[in-house]
């Protein structure tokens, strides 16, 4: 029969291989964890500060887990009568927890680390709340000790959450460090720093919680929630930071703009505050102000914006407005079922609005490095948009988030995307304002506008996307830049803006010359080869430079394009078919957009290049080579190129006999 078995936290830790990590084991890491176990309070309490201090070094910090201090930290350091003990305590779990991966936060969770940060709340709680001796009477000193185990807890808290779902839904159904929270961001009681930690852990813990949105609406204790609509309503980092966590309570709370909330809540009412904390960013103040902070509330006001551009859609969707199809444009060809093949066309004469292609343009050759320009003819066509002359653009009342977008966002997005790229702050918010732009348009373009749907969504919109393609999109395609990701961005925006102006796209300097010399620029980086699903946070293959290369093509080259601009569009895209070496996803989109390009015969496109340059010939020769690289991708490790592919050879073989059947006579 075999014994009690010994306890496997005390058994003696063998001494690492490594000559130096042996040495610095002897030297550092055995003594102080020697005094962190003393029996005098001052040497275990000056034992932790130091763990505290060298647990950011890796090696140490890699010796001190082998050695078990996070059990001794848990067991001993957390329950000392020292408050300078336990404060450091939860410093070195703070920093084990931001160095190591999530991992790490699994394996305290599993240690039963939520019920010591409960009782750590419980205590500051207290603090905060007592009458006698009040908060305010006590020492600095003590009330700094108050807020450093504070600012541990917020940073802990958020890291958990961030680590399993499992472990976030347990901190929402705490109703102690809810409470801690709640009271940290309705009062004035926390330093500035305290305050922005606790709204960072909270929008870390409302993304898509219902039961944290509703906690916040019914608190009664603090009123959180009406806090932090008015404290949205004002200005500087509060506002900021009051902006990010209501969102997320209203996406939750489902409170959008066809079924707002308390007082019409929705996120239209947010937006004018992003907007104003954009206005404050300049040049200079995106590589001054020391701190970083205005350039970090800058981040987050974008990263807000951003994620309203998203949520949108499923405003749209609730709506019951047309969608056009996926967000990644992978719409099928129709035309065989007599149906526009065109998902994208619009009734011109009715929805496009009072400005003409050729106007705007011309006024806008000599501003391009001119902010004010910028500035007041993004004023001027805001005027035209919002006064409704002839373009249905003031008719979108019922989707207020989407006015408040276009007339108050996006003017600000486009002039920090024009932001002069001096440092790495200044470029990243020149992405951060991409990524808003893209999800903005992305979600507008996969509305139907064909036979005058939407047609006051396209009204408002029309002016503004032609904006953003002279502004934002023009300028960073003619400097050229090198910076792959910052094209790709700029691609992916320009399909979203193309996919909604088709043919009606602005011109200036051939735009379709620019797309086709980038994906050749890109053309080595494409032929890599395809990222297997079976490796870790492989990259999406349709969202690559080269698929967005095609997409915006394809848009641009539709009717009513210019035939030459539709000739050589087609051109490439046939050529690319036959190339062996263009990668399976790029294949499958110039499929697409040929689909798109030639399925109505009654554009002039369909006539004059279609069959006059033979394009039917070199397709129909192509589908056994499609079928060939069908049958050639893995079903089981790369399922969604399978799926796709397969789509479009079954609309491949449609679209060849739909063209013999309508050939011109």
């Amino acid at each position: 029969m075999r014994g009690n078995r010994s306890d496997p936290i005390a058994k003696p830790v063998k001494p690492p291989s490594d000559p130096e990590l042996a040495k610095l084991r002897e030297s550092k890491i055995l003594p102080v964890l020697r005094d962190l176990q003393s029996p005098e309070a001052k040497s275990r309490t000056a034992a932790a500060g130091a763990i505290a201090n060298i647990v950011q070094d890796a090696k140490c910090r890699k010796l001190l887990l082998r050695e078990q201090v996070v059990h001794i930290v848990l067991t001993e350091t957390l329950t000392d009568n020292s408050i300078d003990s336990r404060a450091a305590g939860w410093e070195i779990l703070k920093v084990l927890a931001q160095e190591e991966e999530a991992d790490f936060c699994v394996h305290l969770y599993r240690l039963d680390i939520l019920t010591a940060i409960e009782h750590a709340v419980k205590a500051i709680l207290e603090t905060l709340t007592a009458t006698e001796p009040s908060f305010a009477k006590l020492l600095r000193a003590q009330q700094r000790l108050v807020w450093d185990i504070t600012s541990s807890l917020l940073t802990l808290v958020g890291l958990l959450a961030l680590a399993r779902e499992e472990i976030l839904e347990a901190i929402v159904g705490n109703q102690t460090i809810l409470r801690l929270l709640f009271r940290l961001a309705s009062t004035d009681i926390a330093p500035q720093e305290i305050f922005e930690e606790a709204m960072s852990c909270l929008m870390t813990l409302s993304e898509d919680s219902l039961q944290l949105g509703q906690a916040m609406t019914n608190d009664q204790e603090t009123r959180c929630y009406d806090v932090l609509l008015k404290l949205a309503t004002g200005a500087g980092p509060r506002a900021v930071l009051s902006c990010g966590v209501l969102h997320n309570v209203f996406s939750s709370l489902q409170w959008l703009d066809h079924s707002p909330g308390k007082d019409g809540a929705c996120d239209a009412a947010l937006i004018p505050s992003l907007a104003r904390a954009l206005e404050q960013v300049t040049p200079g103040t995106a590589t001054t102000n020391g701190t970083s902070s205005h350039f970090e509330i800058t981040q987050v006001a974008l990263e807000i914006l951003t994620s309203i551009g998203t949520d949108f859609q499923e405003t749209l969707v609730k709506g019951n407005r047309t969608p056009s199809g996926p967000a990644q444009a992978d719409e099928e060809w129709n035309g065989i079922d007599g149906a526009d093949g065109d998902a994208m066309e619009v009734d011109e004469g009715s929805n496009a609005g009072p400005e003409e292609d050729g106007e705007g343009e011309d006024e806008d050759d000599g501003d391009e490095g001119e902010d004010d320009s910028v500035d007041s003819e993004i004023e001027a066509d805001m005027d035209l948009v919002t006064a409704g002359e002839g373009s249905g653009a003031s008719h979108i009342d019922d989707l207020p988030t989407l006015r408040e977008l276009i007339q108050k966002a996006v003017p600000q997005l486009i002039r920090l995307s024009n932001i002069p790229v001096d440092s790495e702050e200044a470029l990243a918010i020149q992405s951060h304002s991409l990524s808003a732009l893209n999800n903005i348009a992305w979600t507008i373009s996969c509305l139907e506008f064909a036979n005058g749907e939407n047609a006051n969504v396209f009204g408002a919109w029309y002016l503004t996307a032609k904006k953003i393609w002279r502004k934002t999109i023009a300028p960073i395609l003619e400097a050229d830049s090198a910076d792959l990701k910052l094209a790709t961005q700029v691609t992916s925006l320009a399909w979203a803006i193309a996919r909604v102006l088709t043919g009606e796209t602005p011109a200036n300097s051939s735009p379709h010359r620019k797309f086709i010399s980038l994906y050749q620029a890109s053309k080595s980086q494409m032929q890599q080869p395809e990222p297997s699903t079976s490796e870790g946070g492989t990259q999406d293959p349709f969202q690559g430079l080269g698929v967005k290369c095609i997409g915006v093509l394809g848009s641009l080259a539709r009717d009513p394009a210019p035939l030459e601009v539709n000739r050589e569009v087609g051109v490439f895209l046939v050529t690319l078919l036959g190339q062996e070496t263009t990668p399976p996803a790029d294949v499958i989109e110039a499929l697409n957009q040929l689909f798109d390009m030639y399925g109505d015969e009654e554009v002039p496109c369909d006539k004059e290049v279609f069959w006059k340059d033979g394009f039917l010939k070199h397709i129909e020769e192509f589908v056994p080579k499609m079928k060939a690289l069908t049958k050639g991708i893995d079903k089981r490790t790369q399922a969604e190129l399978r799926t796709r592919a397969d789509e479009a050879l079954l609309n491949l073989g449609r679209f060849v006999q739909y063209k013999k059947k309508h050939a011109p006579k």
